[in-house]
């Protein structure tokens, strides 16, 4: 094994062993017991930037299966890579940045690999929905806390904890295209000890009909090769040590299978096949009675096997990426005085990647190779939030990382927020941001695409910012609304068939977000967001980035009473840029169409702990071009059965 994993272990191990030391002399000095904290560690007050939370509530009546469902309704995402037919290569975006520019976290560690091609975009559907307890969406000094990859944002999914007696959760759902969706989960525990586990299957064959032209349309007028089949697993136990001290370990699997539908000439027969695993285990110590004072330890391992495969006529290729990463994480949140509040402590990370391509086809035989990549990076953070009154706060973060490859960078973040009246606040921040080239780019040949790597990529360098104001209309009516911008330099894509730093791109946005609650019964959301991202430099300048739409929005109304549940729902989408796979004389300067589509989730009960489910997508049964030549097929269904014992 190779010195960097064990600087890892050995570095985070430390932090471990101070934490049992400062419990027992806790232990020693006071038997006060202290009351179970239910929310985990990740919520997000009030800060300088947007931010917004979905509660497992929300997911539960959304009648969402799958969580690229539930984040395409929140402000600032359009994700075109979800629902029948969802290809990888038409992307997950947020505020305009793609999902590797994004920082994803479960429970606060990091979610998904190093690896930064399509292939190895991190899964958003690898929890189960049935094991998040709520999803935080943040930016601007939660990039000094978490990474300064954050171009778009943070996104934070907390899971549920264990508690109270036992309790079990299912779903049965069936639907439109064999669409199969099973969900389970089972929970409880008592003060000293909690656990929790959730299963999740979901299928879908989508072979439905489709329109001349669309992407990987079969001979039959069908969708071609675009099953997908997953299974996902959460655990969780957690134990109270003495009356300060708590450890938790909490595991996550996936294993999916899937046919790609990218243009493909001939018809593209690619598969793809991912399996992760991702393991955290937690120490939360309370340093002082007063609980002004709070440590956490946590070491985590995240692996992504990746294998795409598939015949070019006569011939086959074959690409294979192993990724790992082993984490630790040493946080102080500490509460200096009344109006200060300082977070602080290191992150240390070991990246591996192991990477095979193979290629029967005579022009990439040459090609062919191995690859045993490394990088160890880490990083120093601190972020002070200052109530100067207690109507204006101030937060200052710096983040000092280094890295094996690209050497040290410097990234300070700024944001302040100020209560202009009891309904009223404005809040601003701006921060510096810089995310390095994946170890694929640098150095793995991309067999299935053709993609050449590049060893002397630099990293993406910028800045990020947020304007906005926070308002209260009236008793239950809140508003959001924010401008949100970025300096991108040096970006990563692909140019003449070789990964690339291929210019500058300035994104600026609008999102607003309405919540309304009517009455105890009914209740409105409205979320529009509006994004620019225009390319600067190069032969592209003045286009919208690829598979961006300027506009998306989604508006709906529920209504709940004694266990009958009814959600009405309308989305946005103003179109995309087709900026590749295009069909023969095709230019990259086209756009999709706009549509809208209407989708109603209801719930009926049976029993008390019975309950059935239905969702109807697409009520106005257009078939719609949600991406570039890929298609929704028009009206769907799922029916099925929900528990709660």
């Amino acid at each position: 094994m190779k010195m960097g994993f064990w600087k890892v272990l050995l570095l985070a191990s430390v932090g471990f062993l101070a934490q049992a030391e400062a419990g027992r002399a806790q232990s020693e000095l006071t038997e006060e017991t202290l009351e179970e904290e239910i929310v985990v560690e990740g919520e997000v007050p009030k800060q300088s930037t947007p931010t917004y939370s979905v509660t497992s509530e929300d997911l539960k009546n959304e009648g969402s299966d799958t969580l690229s469902e539930t984040l395409r309704s929140q402000p600032g995402f359009a994700i075109n890579d979800t629902g029948f037919g969802a290809d990888i290569h038409t992307g997950t975006f947020y505020r305009g940045h793609s999902i590797n520019q994004s920082i994803f976290l479960l429970n606060g560690r990091p979610l998904g690999s190093n690896v930064n091609t399509y292939h190895g975009g991190t899964d958003l559907n690898s929890i189960p929905l049935g094991a998040i307890d709520r999803i935080d969406l943040s930016s601007g000094s939660s990039s000094t806390l978490y990474g300064s990859e954050a171009f778009g944002g943070v996104v934070n999914l907390i899971t549920k904890p264990g508690d109270g007696k036992l309790k079990f959760t299912g779903l049965a759902n069936i639907g439109s295209y064999d669409t199969q969706a099973y969900q389970a989960g089972l929970g409880g525990g008592t003060e000293a000890l909690r656990y929790r586990f959730n299963y999740e299957h979901f299928q879908s064959e989508n072979d439905y009909k489709v329109p001349v032209g669309a992407a990987n349309r079969g001979p039959d007028g069908k969708l071609f090769n675009a099953d997908s089949k997953l299974d996902s697993f959460y655990g969780n136990v957690g134990a109270a040590l003495g009356p300060r001290n708590d450890l938790s370990l909490d595991v996550s699997s996936t294993s999916s299978r899937r046919g790609l539908v990218y243009f493909g000439f001939p018809l593209q027969r690619d598969r793809l096949d991912h399996d992760a695993l991702n393991l955290g285990l937690t120490w939360k110590s309370q340093l002082s009675q007063d609980d002004k004072s709070t440590l956490r330890t946590s070491l985590g391992y995240n692996r992504d096997y990746f294998s795409t495969y598939g015949p070019t006529g006569s011939f086959y290729r074959t690409g294979q990426m192993d990724s790992k990463a082993i984490t630790g994480r040493i946080e102080h949140d500490w509460k200096l005085a009344e109006k200060h509040r300082l977070q602080w402590g290191a992150d240390l990370k070991k990246s591996l990647l192991d990477g095979t391509t193979e290629s029967s086809l005579p022009a990439r035989i040459k090609f062919n190779e191995e690859e045993d990549r490394d990088r160890f990076q880490t990083a120093l953070f601190a972020l002070h939030t200052w109530n100067a009154t207690p109507t204006l706060q101030t937060e200052l973060g710096l983040r000092f990382n280094n890295d094996s490859e690209f050497g040290s960078s410097l990234n300070p973040s700024i944001g302040t927020r100020w209560q202009v009246a009891p309904a009223i606040a404005l809040r601003g921040s701006w921060v510096k941001v810089q995310r390095n080239p994946g170890l694929d780019q640098l150095y793995l040949y991309d067999t299935v695409h053709g993609w050449l790597p590049n060893s002397e990529l630099d990293p993406e360098k910028g800045d990020s910012w947020t304007l906005g104001t926070d308002l209260e209309l009236a008793r239950g009516v809140m508003v959001q609304a924010s401008y949100f911008g970025s300096r991108l330099d040096d970006r990563l894509g692909i140019q003449s068939g070789k990964w690339q730093n291929i210019g500058l791109v300035n994104t600026n946005g609008l999102e607003t977000a309405l919540k309304w609650q009517i009455d105890p019964k009914w209740s409105t959301f409205l979320n529009y967001t509006y994004t620019s991202a225009k390319i600067q430099t190069g032969p592209e300048k003045d286009l919208q980035l690829g598979m961006i739409p300027f506009s998306v929005g989604r508006f709906g109304v529920g209504y709940q009473s004694n266990g009958w549940l009814a959600n009405l729902y309308s989305s946005y989408h103003s179109g995309s840029r087709r900026a590749f796979f295009l069909l023969p004389g095709e230019n990259n300067r086209e756009f999709s169409p706009s549509w809208l589509s209407v989708d109603l989730s209801l719930k009926a009960p049976i029993t008390k702990y019975l309950g059935l489910t239905l969702f109807l997508e697409n009520l106005g049964g257009q078939r719609y071009e949600k991406a570039n030549r890929i298609y929704h097929p028009g009206l769907t269904y799922r029916v099925g059965l929900q528990a709660n014992f």
